[in-house]
């Protein structure tokens, strides 16, 4: 009988290593996923003139390749998914990474939270974002691709791309 208790306890430990091992694993995985590029990455952004007429400069960091894969646009979008804004790029930056592009007049209150987010033409919307206010500053965040997809198909929309 003493034999059995000690088995047990062995068996019992080993399968709890095992087993938190590979939780331990998986959450490395699930970060590993969440921690990759996005193709399309919202970097800083700067804000300047008056109250409702801001002008954004917005850093993107995207992987453009040509006119078949790049950056076609940014977008300031409130936190319920309102397009406040949107800034569309004419060619690609493959040369030029990260690049900064400004745009406005953009008609917020300097204390409304908003999102700026990039966009990529064969790909979508980016998840790495810039979240804030003009007021208290604007830091990195994250953003579900899929929160408001429909501005997708909303005007303007790039018409060509250059080069």
């Amino acid at each position: 009988m003493r034999l059995q208790v000690p088995i047990f306890a062995c068996s019992l430990v080993l399968f709890l290593l095992c087993c938190s091992a590979r939780s331990g694993k998986a959450a490395d995985k699930n970060q590993m996923m969440a921690d990759s590029p996005s193709p399309v990455s919202v970097t800083s952004v700067l804000v300047s003139g008056p109250e409702h007429e801001y002008t954004f400069s917005v850093t993107i960091k995207s992987t453009d390749t040509g006119c078949e894969q790049y950056a076609d646009w940014w977008e300031v979008l409130d936190t319920e998914g309102n397009l406040i804004y949107r800034r569309v790029l004419a060619h690609s930056h493959v040369n030029e990474q990260p690049f900064t592009r400004s745009g406005g007049k953009v008609a917020i209150s300097g204390d409304r939270q908003v999102y700026v987010r990039g966009h990529m033409n064969n790909s979508g919307y980016g998840s790495a974002v810039i979240k804030g206010s003009v007021n208290t500053g604007f830091s990195p965040d994250s953003l579900d691709i899929s929160f408001a997809g429909d501005l997708e198909h909303s005007e303007p929309l790039p018409e060509d791309c250059a080069f």
